[in-house]
């Protein structure tokens, strides 16, 4: 294997055998659960990386079930996006993210910079109620319920709002002695979009306290509406918006 073989080819880890595959990645019925609450300002001041800045003390909790996504398989994550503003603009800042499959985990980290780890999601129906739950480990991290199909929402203006509201990411890669080589402000696109159906009902959502999943440090002080959304789309790739190395 020669010099010019490996720059043709090398795209991810391992070199032979890359734990997933190029992109563009489609995903076909992905089902969504977001429950909004608000936070403690200051503990949520305190997490949201420069330049972006807070919009509101409210934090997004999801539970995403993916049954049929290309290159990634059929997995669940779930985790914490905050609504911010860049540059006078309105987007969402992925602050933690859990799930139960490794090429999505390594993708989504290596691509984009998710802030991905593995755990246990899992999001299904209890007669009448939608529940979401992450476990990490043997622990239980975080419930969300939600009364089933109670109110019918706007799906088009959920699939509108996919479409143009930008996505952030803090994107770290280490360098061989420890330190960043990659250091960077990512933004991303929802491309393609085609809701489905989407609701709402009466919503709850506990965290509890975990030292290596702390969803909890941003408490829910007070739950605001959920909603639930079956959805396909695009997930496109990333751009640079602020490089924290130069």
């Amino acid at each position: 294997m020669n010099i010019e073989q490996i720059r043709q080819h090398a795209f991810a880890m391992p070199f032979t055998s890359p734990a997933f595959p190029p992109g563009p990645y489609r995903f076909y019925q992905r089902e969504f659960f977001i429950i909004s609450y608000r936070t403690d300002p200051e503990k949520l001041r305190a997490i949201i990386p420069e330049p972006l800045q807070m919009s509101e003390p409210v934090v997004n909790f999801e539970f995403i079930r993916m049954p049929d996504s290309t290159g990634f398989g059929d997995y669940t994550e779930s985790g914490q996006v905050i609504p911010v503003s860049y540059q006078g603009k309105p987007g969402n800042y992925t602050h933690a993210m859990y799930l139960n499959d490794h090429p999505p985990t390594a993708g989504g980290r290596e691509l984009w910079g998710f802030p991905k780890k593995m755990a246990s999601p899992r999001l299904q129906v209890h007669t009448d109620t939608l529940v979401g739950e992450l476990n990490y480990g043997p622990v239980r991290v975080a419930t969300g319920t939600m009364g089933y199909k109670h109110r019918e929402l706007d799906g088009q203006a959920i699939a509108e709002s996919l479409r143009t509201t930008p996505n952030y990411l803090l994107k770290i890669i280490p360098h061989v002695d420890g330190t960043a080589r990659i250091c960077e402000l990512v933004s991303f696109p929802m491309l393609d979009v085609t809701v489905h159906g989407a609701w709402s009902g009466p919503a709850a959502l506990s965290l509890f306290a975990h030292a290596l999943a702390p969803v909890a440090e941003l408490p829910v002080l007070e739950v605001l509406g959920a909603k639930h959304y079956v959805a396909d789309l695009t997930l496109g790739l990333g751009k640079v918006e602020f490089d924290y190395l130069v």
